[in-house]
């Protein structure tokens, strides 16, 4: 089960057409970034205010519909959405505490984690016991965020011990979202220790994820091994590549903005550029750190036939923003595919720009 440690990304599925599409080597100069179009800006008014109202209820709505849905990815989603509203929508969140997927139950013990939603702290003393590993290690996140007492040890265990690379990442991003700095000594001895085995790229991301992890916690040198992810030498770690964007956006990295950008324009020899997934999470990672004229990008597969990359492209336009990314989400909301309509409805509950 993956680490939910973004909204709605809780897999980045990378094309199989995307795998000739490599950068250059980290050590070739980029050029100067190219210059993003200029992003429009217009002030609301009365009946802009009114039309944001109106798309925002539909989006609550929307969201308590589908955390209602027989596809457990959709209800994990939907809880995840949910945290974003909690005085709105804590009883998806706290159905999502009760769900019979494992998934979903974890992704409902950070958000009440994350959300710091107390009134529903006395519901996660049963899944302490829980039978999945995840839903253990999100439980121990909310209970000491929800101020309770809990024993902290098991996350040292699984991070050095457990079997599961998935399961170690957890560990390190929950040690990450606690935010004790004395777990830094913990982190550092499992980037030094043996890792479980696990191919090479999955070792990678859990490098990745302990990295994040210790950048939270103070340690700016970890910084560098997520800035050397963004340049792929071979296929296979285009996935690195495309967490690492993702965890560059969260932690606002603006030491990185440069390269983000040059890369959203890097060509291969063949004119093609990186894959969507990464473009796109570019897109949103430059949006997070106020560079929000990167919707071009996600226009660009605002049709797409993949209902993920419309998916994402939502995600991209909730983190920009503004009238133009609301209108396209209200739009969205009523997409065939129900990911397509959380990550929409989702989009406009996260943005903070009203249109």
């Amino acid at each position: 089960m993956p680490t939910p440690s973004a909204p709605f990304l809780i897999s980045l599925l990378l094309a199989a057409g995307g795998c000739a599409q490599l950068a250059p080597s980290q050590s070739s100069r980029p050029p100067a970034p190219a210059a993003l179009p200029p992003a429009a800006t217009q002030a609301p008014g009365a009946d802009d205010r009114i039309a944001a109202s109106s798309i925002r209820e539909r989006a609550i709505q929307l969201i308590e519909e589908l955390s209602k849905s027989s596809d457990p990815q959709v209800r994990a989603n939907a809880v995840e959405a949910a945290s974003i509203v909690p005085n709105r929508l804590s009883e998806v969140v706290e159905r999502g505490l009760h769900d019979p997927n494992p998934a979903v139950r974890s992704v409902a013990a950070l958000a009440v984690g994350r959300s710091r939603i107390t009134d529903l702290a006395d519901q996660l003393s049963p899944l302490q016991s829980d039978p999945t590993p995840h839903v253990r290690i999100s439980v121990i996140l909310a209970l000491v965020n929800c101020g309770q007492p809990v024993d902290r040890t098991p996350l040292a265990n699984y991070l050095l011990e457990d079997p599961s690379p998935w399961v170690r990442r957890h560990a390190a991003f929950v040690l990450g979202e606690i935010g004790d700095r004395s777990a830094l000594p913990l982190l550092r001895t499992a980037v030094r220790d043996s890792f479980p085995p696990a191919s090479a790229e999955q070792v990678k991301i859990l490098q990745l994820q302990i990295s994040e992890a210790m950048i939270k916690l103070g340690d700016d040198h970890a910084r560098q091994v997520l800035r050397a992810s963004l340049y792929p030498s071979r296929p296979e770690e285009l996935e690195t590549a495309a967490i690492a964007v993702q965890i560059i956006g969260q932690l606002r990295d603006r030491d990185s903005i440069d390269q983000l950008i040059y890369l959203s324009e890097y060509r291969d020899r063949s004119g093609r550029p990186y894959p969507a997934e990464i473009r796109l999470g570019i897109a949103s990672a430059l949006a997070s750190m106020g560079l929000k004229q990167g919707g071009f990008v996600a226009d660009e597969f605002l049709a797409s036939d993949r209902p993920e990359l419309r998916a994402q492209a939502a995600f991209a336009y909730g983190e920009i923003g503004g009238r133009a990314s609301w209108e396209k989400l209200d739009g969205m909301m009523s997409d065939p595919h129900s990911q397509v309509q959380i990550a929409a409805a989702a989009g406009i509950l996260r943005s903070s720009v009203k249109p």
